[in-house]
């Protein structure tokens, strides 16, 4: 691949990468609870909807939290205890526990997250998650697993950066930034690339160093994604893709009640057998050459009703039910509830579940284990992608070989009262299984196992001196006596 060649795939996959910025937005947006007020008729919209433009009832970020909250993988088995320490310290050293948390809630918002792996000049591993808004992977076209390329791309205060990664070879680019920062916005919000004009990329080499491009020593793409859900036309899918209308709907049902809250709060006025107020009409210098009709709106908005005719009368009203509000939201929120497979009691005040018992309750959250359980299959592979790029940096081939039949060890993703976890495990000692695998079903992680398992052989060693020492006092005893 020549500079021209590289220039037009990375300006190729950026167009791609700059076409899935919106929806990322739109996306984080809902989740962080940025959501506007939809479907409202115009008329409302004018008259109400400055009003409650900063308000919102964020289930879309409650959705994301509760199946986030069961994902977490705690190590590696597979490759042996001296390989695994090895892999799994690389992770460490990199705060990935922090990583994969953050990583997780953008992969189940907005589709998809990134990770690359390279390496520091000592020879470490150094593996960064990368938001999808400034990463992107270009498959083959036959075969959808393969990585041709990878491109990533970040802006500073003056300029846009982009990196191309390939097989064999780092290409870097640069030009200056599009998108206009607010110096008085946090770095975090200053870094956001927004959707930008393609082209005009140029070679990016640093001062005193003339080799461009770089050498992959890797050879193979450095650059891996954790796609939620995907399907079989390669797509990902939102946890939120299908709550975000729900979403509107409560947040209109919700403005809907608080004006009919507003207009019954407040005394209405009834004015008989007159004519409808009117309003003077004035000419330049003031002086009144007609009258006009006060608009309904106007009347509307100040309660105010007039009734003419001689027979014109007044009668009672009941005061406003806001019931038929609330009870629609409920059932809303149920909505939601099943069709993102999340336990009711996460998103309704234990109504009608105050006397479950706790079998009934896990029975409840089976579907967000399995859901959450479907999340690792698909995940399962990248992470042992993203392993064997670290055994690479690292320059252990055989143990990259070895990785890709690895088990990731994930956090038991059902939440059981320790009562019935403890009489769970105990009746799997009293059929026999040995303690390792009692302690992996306990959930405990790879390394708390080998701590336990020691600790355990410290006790039986210490109790076996004890009884050896204990029988040679004994023995010494009966000789003194004979």
């Amino acid at each position: 691949m020549d500079a021209q060649d590289a220039r037009l795939q990375t300006e190729r996959i950026y167009t791609r990468l700059n076409a899935r910025r919106p929806d990322i937005e739109k996306s984080e947006n809902y989740y962080e609870g940025k959501q506007p007020l939809s479907f409202a008729t115009k008329e409302w919209q004018e008259a109400n909807a400055a009003r409650y433009s900063g308000f919102s009832d964020n289930w879309c970020g409650t959705i994301v939290n509760a199946e986030a909250e069961r994902l977490k993988p705690i190590g590696l088995t597979g490759v042996g205890d001296a390989g695994a320490k090895l892999l799994w310290d690389q992770l460490q050293y990199n705060e990935f526990d922090m990583q994969f948390s953050q990583g997780v809630i953008t992969s189940l918002a907005a589709r998809r997250v990134f990770v690359i792996v390279w390496g520091d000049r000592d020879g470490d591993a150094i593996v960064t998650f990368e938001h999808p808004s400034n990463v992107e992977i270009e498959y083959d076209w036959e075969n959808p697993r393969l990585r041709k390329a990878a491109l990533k791309t970040w802006v500073d205060e003056s300029k846009e950066y982009a990196t191309l990664y390939t097989p064999t070879e780092l290409w870097k680019f640069e030009r200056p930034r599009q998108s206009v920062k607010n110096d008085r916005d946090s770095q975090a919000q200053q870094s956001r690339t927004e959707y930008a004009a393609d082209g005009g990329w140029q070679a990016r080499i640093a001062d005193g160093d003339n080799s461009w491009p770089l050498a992959n020593p890797l050879g193979v793409v450095p650059v891996v994604e954790l796609p939620n859900r995907p399907t079989l036309k390669g797509d990902p899918i939102s946890e939120i893709q299908g709550v975000m209308p729900m979403q509107d709907a409560i947040n209109l049902l919700w403005a809907y009640l608080f004006l009919a809250a507003d207009y019954a709060s407040m005394d209405a006025r009834v004015i008989l057998g007159v004519e409808p107020p009117k309003i003077p009409v004035l000419d330049a210098t003031g002086k009144v050459i007609g009258t006009r009709n006060v608009e309904m709106k106007d009347l509307r908005e100040k309660r105010l009703l007039t009734l003419t005719g001689e027979n014109a009368k007044i009668d009672s009203w009941d005061s406003a039910s806001l019931d038929i509000f609330t009870d629609t939201i409920e059932i809303a929120v149920g909505h939601i509830a099943a069709q993102t497979r999340t336990p009711p009691h996460y998103l309704v005040s234990n109504k009608g579940l105050s006397n479950l018992s706790g079998d009934a309750l896990t029975a409840a959250e089976i579907g967000l284990v399995q859901k959450s359980n479907e999340y690792i299959s698909f995940t399962d592979p990248q992470l042992r992608e993203v392993l064997r790029l670290v055994a690479l940096v690292k320059g252990e081939k055989a143990l990259a070989q070895e990785v890709r039949l690895s088990t990731i060890v994930w956090k038991d993703r059902e939440i059981r009262a320790e009562s019935q976890l403890a009489d769970a495990l105990s009746k799997y000692k009293a059929l026999g299984y040995p303690l390792k695998y009692i302690l992996e079903l306990h959930g405990k992680d790879p390394d708390t196992i080998k701590r336990v398992l020691d600790m355990r052989d410290e006790e039986e060693r210490a109790l076996m001196q004890f009884g050896v020492q204990d029988a040679i006092e004994s023995e010494g005893q009966d000789v003194n006596a004979l």
